[in-house]
């Protein structure tokens, strides 16, 4: 399949650890042609943390998509009437995601835009990276799973001796779980390690 030619969201929530392999991600995509549609948490988009500067990261993210970042639910809302995404990505997708996801809250410009986009009966794309993700979010997780739409990057432990709970996506698998995504197909294996 041909990516080129996709207009794919990419939503990013406070998982900040990651924030540094997501730009390498996001660059790898728009080297395939994939024009990307940046989409921030509040969280994201705000908070200055250990692993960087929030009004850099949007900066850097918004120049390598090309595009302006949706930061509001009102600014996320058009994507359900207008159609305009082939595929939308959650990367980093925190616990606190999956759960308003899974039951049905939409209080943010991530959340919006999910839902927004799942009235189209288009793939929505979750990369997992949470400390509780076998713990209290394996719930959320399951239900996920099992809702028409849903596909998850493959993923694994990344330290299950520190963090027994802990999940985080293969982000580099991003591409190939949209292509199987467009397909109506989940990416296998599911666990990697």
């Amino acid at each position: 399949m041909d990516l080129s030619k996709c207009n794919v969201g990419f939503a990013i929530t406070g998982s900040f650890c990651t924030f540094d392999k997501v730009k390498i991600e996001i660059k790898k995509m728009a080297e395939l042609g994939m024009n990307i549609i940046p989409i921030f948490s509040s969280h994201a988009a705000r908070y200055d943390t250990r692993f960087g500067k929030a009004d850099e990261f949007v900066a850097k993210i918004e120049e390598i998509t090309g595009n302006k970042g949706l930061f509001t639910i009102c600014e996320a809302e058009p994507i359900g009437p207008k159609g305009y995404l082939d595929a939308l990505v959650i990367a980093p997708c925190t616990g606190n995601t999956l759960a308003k996801l899974n039951n049905g809250i939409t209080d943010t410009a991530v959340l919006m835009a999910a839902k927004a986009h799942l009235r189209n009966n288009k793939p929505l794309i979750i990369s997992v990276s949470t400390n509780d993700a076998m713990g209290m979010n394996f719930k959320n997780i399951g239900m996920l799973m099992n809702t028409k739409n849903i596909y998850f990057v493959p993923f694994e432990q990344d330290d299950y001796i520190k963090k027994p709970n802990s999940l985080i996506s293969k982000l580099d698998l991003i591409p190939d779980t949209i292509e199987a995504a467009l397909d109506g197909k989940q990416l296998q294996p599911l666990l990697v390690r």
